[in-house]
C-alpha cells in the first residue's frame, strides 16, 4: 500500500494527496510488485534493490547514493499467539531522494508511523525531512521503551503465577519473553551505530532545532538499550530460579503422594491379614470384630501420619 502525504506550511496540517508533488511523504507499507515497480520509477532504483531493502532481515545500516540517501532502522513489531505474545523487530527503510520527497518503506503495518499521519506530533512538516527523520528515530526509541515495560509487567505477572506452580507453561512463557528482548538488544544495538553515524558523518544536514531532536532520541536510545540490558539479566536469573522452583514444588507434591500412600495402605495391610484363612482366635468369635479392626486401622493410619507429618513429609 502507497499512501502520500503533505503539510500544509500555512497551518500545519498533514493531509493525504493523490498525486507525487515536492516535499510530500510516500509511506510504503506491505508494498505488492505492482506498488514496488511505482517505487523503483520514483526512486530510479532497480526493483530488486527494493525488494533488498524490505527483507525482514535487512540489518540496521546507512547507505549514500547519487539519489538518494538511506537510513534502516530495525523497529519493535508483535505477533499475537493463544496464550502468549512474542515481541520481534522488523526493518523500517527511510529515504530521502534529493531534497524532493521523503519516502518510508515495511514490510508489515507498523503503528510507529500513525502518529504522524493523524497530526499528533508537534512541528512536523513534510518538508523538513531531517527533522521527520530525527522524529521517527524519536518515536522508534519511545516505542521500544514501552514494549520493553510491557515485556517487565508480564514478567512479573508469570513470576506470581510461578511461585506455586508445578506447570512448564509460566516458564515457556518466559523464555519467548526473553526471546523478545534478545531480539531487541540485538536491535537497539544495531540502531545505536546508525546514531553514532548520523552524529559524526553528517549523513543527513541537521538545523539547530534538528540537533536538539538527536539528542532527544540519542536520550531514549540510550535508556531503552539500559532497560533492555537490565530486563533481559533479570530474565535469565528469574527464569533459572523458577526453574528450581517448579522443581522443587514437584518434588514436595511427590513427597505428600508418597505419605498419603502409605497412611492409606495401613488399613489395606490389617484388612489383608484378616482375611487369611487361618484361625483368628478373639476376633473369630467376637461380634464386635469388624468395628475393632476398623478402629485398629484408624490408630495405626493416625500414628503412621503423624510420624510422617512429624517428617515433614505431609
Amino acid at each position: 500500500m502507497i499512501k502520500m502525504y503533505k503539510t500544509n506550511p500555512k497551518n500545519g496540517i498533514t493531509n493525504e494527496i493523490d498525486k507525487l508533488e515536492r516535499n510530500c511523504w510516500i509511506n510504503v507499507s506491505c508494498p505488492t510488485e505492482e506498488e514496488i515497480s511505482i517505487l523503483s520509477k520514483y526512486l530510479n532504483i532497480e526493483e530488486t534493490v527494493i525488494n533488498g531493502f524490505l527483507d525482514e532481515e535487512e540489518q540496521a545500516r546507512t547507505e549514500v547514493e547519487d539519489n538518494y540517501k538511506l537510513i534502516v532502522l530495525d523497529i519493535p513489531t508483535f505477533e499475537e499467539h493463544t496464550s502468549y505474545r512474542v515481541n520481534s523487530t522488523i526493518p523500517l527503510i527511510i529515504i530521502q531522494v534529493n531534497d524532493e520527497y521523503i519516502i518510508t518503506m515495511c514490510s508489515k503495518e507498523t503503528d510507529i508511523l500513525n502518529d504522524f499521519i493523524y497530526g499528533k506530533v508537534k512541528n512536523f512538516y513534510t518538508e523538513k525531512k531531517s527533522r521527520f527523520t530525527m522524529q521517527i528515530m524519536l518515536k522508534v526509541a519511545s516505542t521500544y521503551i514501552r514494549d520493553l515495560k510491557t515485556i517487565n509487567e508480564e514478567t512479573n505477572k508469570s513470576e506470581k503465577s510461578l511461585k506455586k506452580s508445578t506447570s512448564n507453561n509460566d516458564l515457556l512463557k518466559l523464555m519467548h519473553l526473553q526471546k523478545s528482548l534478545v531480539y531487541f538488544s540485538t536491535s537497539l544495538s544495531s540502531n545505536d551505530v546508525v546514531l553514532e553515524k548520523l552524529q559524526k558523518n553528517n549523513l543527513i544536514p541537521l538545523y539547530e532545532e534538528d540537533v536538539d531532536v538527536l539528542e532527544d532520541v540519542i536520550i531514549e536510545h540510550k535508556q531503552a538499550m539500559e532497560m533492555a540490558s537490565i530486563y533481559s539479566g533479570i530474565l535469565s536469573s528469574t527464569i533459572d530460579i523458577f526453574g528450581t522452583i517448579i522443581s522443587n514444588n514437584l518434588n514436595r507434591l511427590m513427597k505428600f503422594l508418597a505419605g498419603i500412600t502409605i497412611v492409606i495402605s495401613i488399613p489395606t495391610m490389617v484388612a489383608s491379614f484378616m482375611g487369611m484363612n487361618v484361625p483368628l482366635g478373639f476376633f473369630e468369635s467376637n461380634g464386635m470384630s469388624f468395628l475393632l479392626l476398623v478402629l485398629i486401622s484408624l490408630v495405626l493410619s493416625i500414628i503412621v501420619a503423624i510420624i510422617l507429618k512429624k517428617k515433614n513429609m505431609l
